[in-house]
């Protein structure tokens, strides 16, 4: 009977250290965090420079090229463009919280494959791009923005449906695929900040949407090691005080 305070004891411990294990990697993940979102904003506040050529799209990578500000020149082809759903967030303004879709446009090159620009959100009443007929720009174009990659599958974002011409993540492989749009890469080019003529599309512009709550992950993991500290304290002092003899 007397092993039993000793293996609770030996628990305790083991999950105290466990406890700030791991409130100590989440800082050390918060310095990580906090330096690639310096990063990206460095790279997305640069000049625009050129997009690389089709023969280095296979070497591009998520960690190193993405929001990278680049610049292609190219005509829209409108009769393809594709609405992805989504909501519009805090930087649209007046658009804030509203449902819509993101219109996403090939851009036709000349000096290569045809790349998707996501244009900017249109709410969901405009649609139809007659709608919206003022922003549907012709002749050829300077596009600038910042370069993208795939978004990430998510439990609570539902799959892409191209059959049905419904496309809910930004998947540029999946559009170009559903538009026939040969040699397209598999990323896209978010659109600087800004509205097409009549106001819409409207851009925000990319932004780093990198979640950052390892500070809060670390003080609570600290806080449930602080509290299974103050627990076991309590029930030392406790078993401590039961243990000494009656007084006289």
């Amino acid at each position: 009977m007397r092993r039993s305070p000793l293996i609770a004891s030996l628990f305790a411990l083991g999950a105290f250290a466990i406890l700030v294990g791991l409130g100590t990697w989440q800082l050390e993940r918060l310095a990580w965090k906090r330096d690639l979102l310096a990063t990206i904003a460095a790279r997305a506040s640069a000049p625009a420079a050129p997009l690389p050529p089709a023969a280095d799209w296979p070497a591009l990578d998520r960690a190193r090229d993405e929001y990278r500000h680049v610049a292609l020149r190219g005509t829209y082809d409108h009769a393809k463009e594709a609405l992805v759903y989504g909501v519009a967030g805090e930087d649209l303004g007046a658009l804030k919280g509203s449902a819509g879709y993101f219109v996403f446009t090939p851009l036709i090159r000349t000096d290569g494959p045809p790349v998707l620009v996501n244009r900017g959100f249109v709410p969901l009443e405009r649609r139809d791009a007659a709608t919206r007929a003022e922003g549907q720009v012709a002749g050829e174009r300077q596009v600038s923005g910042l370069l993208r990659f795939p978004e990430e599958t998510s439990f609570f974002v539902p799959a892409n449906d191209p059959a049905r011409d419904a496309f809910y993540r930004r998947d540029p492989a999946e559009i170009a695929a559903a538009r026939g749009l040969q040699g397209a890469p598999g990323f896209y080019v978010e659109l600087d900040r800004g509205a097409a003529p009549g106001g819409l599309p409207v851009s925000a512009g990319a932004k780093a949407d990198l979640p950052n709550r390892h500070l809060e992950y670390a003080l609570t993991w600290y806080g449930l090691a602080a509290t299974l500290a103050g627990v076991a304290a309590a029930v030392a002092w406790t078993r401590r005080r039961a243990a000494r003899p009656p007084r006289a």
